[in-house]
């Protein structure tokens, strides 16, 4: 409790320095000042700590969105009331001390005082003037200030007692860790679909039950003719020429990525003599301590000394025996820009040069696109001053450039012009009977469509899908017939026969929990394990199989196992803390209910226009 009290402490004490400047704030009519801005049970509720509250959430909501918040919306998001509920539930239970005659003696606010860094001199023992003064730059004065710490402790002490009065359900917490902790010992095989020798042939009026009692798998999706018209960069960049010293300017420009100079991968220590730096590399040569153990010494990580690759001009004098060296060794003393290093080859980056010869078809390809985004680009508003006038999609592909094409357009559908996102959500989101709308694909190409007619999902006929229905009804009957097999060999197992006898090469798990997984099972296996009985047996149907298990033996958790000991303590704790929370609204509520609460809203609305 004296923990839970000093940290609460110190917060109303850090909170108490934030209200900066509020002190004199708020005046009410008449040119009287407003203190408070309602009261429970006589008690005021002060104008400063509600202004502080809202300002604190408003603040809070700021850093995490990132924007600044207007009055007007703290208002809309109802933030005001929020926080006067919380202040009045606040002095509710400052009402409900007080009641109860519950106090704090003057000796603990004044340690709570001297023990604020925020009090505290140069020798750090508490300074009477820089209290004072920190007050008084706050607007605060010694007795307000020392109030208020007094109603926090008090109230932290009623909590407290109130949520005190719930024990740890002990009992909870060793029947949920019990259960969670309880082992399986389990043998465990897959059967597939080569243990069915013989599938069954399909009869008609077996095909047609299938068919009937499975329409979603026969059921056309709606299908959206559309008649469209388009162009891409793709489709004109070969007719477009490219002048031969625009390519050689493009590569010249990006010299840096065709011709890369050798580089290294470096790390380099400073010390602040040669002759420190001499003493560690012989230190080093002789095998006495690591490059790595020498960089702790210096109070360094690895990351402080990591170069990163470099070039040989980079690292001026030192640049020729470090590129000079083999990887892995270390060279020094060298000079360098912060005084004598030892420096640390790790990796050597070959040169690598991509000859102009050889880069000259994609830089070639790559303005060529340029220059059609640019056509494209310059065709658009054309495009759409002739879509304004009435121009229908045909009429677009004989004036323009733009290349026509139907296409019978479903959900999966991605070839063509499909296969852009932009003109999927186009042609779903078409109307029949709408103007083109021009519209941009991500590549710089262009186009528009019209949706000509669109067929509502139908079942397709039984003879159109016959062939579709037969392969599922195939499907099922193998996955039927597999899980069949091994429900009989679950039988024959949970009888007496071995998984050997089964023809099967059984697995062993022991000491399953609730929580573990095992690799080539499906989600139900540790579920089941848990559903069963020793020397009971099932059969889990699988996507391609079936797994017949059997349990083996189950087990408690020992009751010396620190896991479980652990477990009930944190379960009981939670559930404790849980309820104890719940106990103490429930308290809240109830005080509040027979408290006399009232608020000014006058005094209200003048610390609300210092917001706006």
């Amino acid at each position: 409790m004296a923990q839970r009290k000093g940290s609460r402490v110190g917060l109303w004490i850090v909170v108490g320095m934030l209200v900066i400047g509020l002190g004199g704030w708020y005046t009410g009519g008449a040119g009287g000042r407003t203190t408070a801005v309602g009261s429970v049970d006589g008690l005021d509720i002060p104008v400063q700590g509600y202004a502080n509250a809202l300002r604190s959430q408003m603040r809070a909501i700021e850093e995490q969105s990132g924007q600044p918040l207007t009055f007007a919306e703290v208002q809309a998001l109802g933030l005001d009331r929020a926080v006067l509920g919380q202040v009045v539930s606040q002095r509710v239970l400052d009402a409900e001390a007080q009641r109860l005659g519950l106090s704090v003696g003057d000796l603990r606010v004044a340690e709570a005082v001297r023990s604020s860094s925020s009090f505290q001199g140069l020798d750090g023992e508490f300074d009477r003037e820089i209290y004072r003064e920190a007050l008084r730059r706050n607007g605060l004065n010694e007795e307000a200030f020392e109030t208020g710490l007094r109603e926090d402790t008090t109230r932290t002490i009623l909590q407290a007692a109130v949520m005190s009065g719930i024990p740890e359900p002990e009992t909870y917490g060793e029947i949920l860790a019990a259960y969670g902790n309880e082992r399986r010992d389990v043998t465990w095989a897959t059967i597939g679909s080569d243990a069915v020798a013989v599938l069954p042939q399909a009869a008609e009026e077996d095909l047609r039950a299938y068919y009937d009692a499975n329409p979603d798998a026969f059921t056309a999706p709606e299908l959206r003719q559309i008649t469209y018209a388009w162009l891409t960069p793709e489709m004109i960049q070969d007719d477009l020429p490219v002048d031969d010293a625009a390519v050689r300017e493009l590569y010249d420009s990006r010299i840096d990525e065709f011709v890369q100079e050798e580089r290294r991968l470096v790390e380099r220590l400073v010390f602040p003599s040669e002759e420190a730096a001499a003493d560690a590399k012989a230190r080093i040569d002789a095998g006495d301590v690591t490059f790595e153990q020498v960089v702790e010494e210096r109070g360094l990580q690895l990351s402080d000394v990591d170069l990163g690759d470099v070039s040989r001009g980079e690292l001026d004098e030192a640049g020729e025996p470090v590129f000079t060296a083999e990887a892995g060794a270390v060279l020094g003393p060298l000079p360098s820009s912060l005084g004598p290093a030892l420096f640390r080859v790790n990796a050597v980056l070959a040169a690598d040069e991509v000859p102009f010869e050889e880069a000259e078809p994609d830089l070639r390809a790559e303005l060529a696109n340029q220059r059609a985004r640019r056509v494209i680009g310059d065709l658009a508003p054309e495009i759409e001053d002739l879509v304004a006038g009435g121009a229908t999609v045909e009429d677009l592909a004989e004036l323009t450039d733009l290349e026509p094409g139907q296409i019978a357009w479903s959900e999966g559908v991605t070839e063509g012009p499909a296969a852009y996102q932009g003109f999927r959500d186009a042609a779903a989101q078409a109307v029949e009977g709408a103007l083109p709308e021009v519209v941009e694909l991500d590549d710089g190409g262009i186009f528009v469509l019209r949706l000509d007619s669109v067929t509502p999902p139908a079942l397709r006929p039984f003879e159109e899908v016959r062939p579709e229905v037969e392969t599922a009804w195939e499907a099922q009957a193998l996955r039927d017939a597999v899980l069949a097999q091994a429900d009989a060999t679950a039988q024959a197992i949970a009888g007496g026969a071995s998984f050997e006898d089964q023809g099967l090469a059984g697995t062993a798990e022991t000491g399953l929990t609730r929580r573990s997984a095992v690799e080539g099972t499906v989600p139900e296996f540790i579920s089941t394990a848990f559903e069963l009985e020793p020397g009971e047996t099932r059969a889990i149907p699988t996507e391609d199989g079936a797994i017949v298990i059997r349990v083996d033996a189950t087990a408690a958790a020992p009751e010396d196992d620190p896991g479980l000991l652990a477990e009930r303590a944190s379960i009981a704790s939670q559930v404790s803390g849980s309820l104890s929370q719940d106990l103490f609204d429930a308290y809240a509520r109830q005080v509040q209910a027979g408290a006399e609460v009232r608020i000014d809203d006058q005094a209200l609305a003048a610390v609300h226009a210092q917001f706006n």
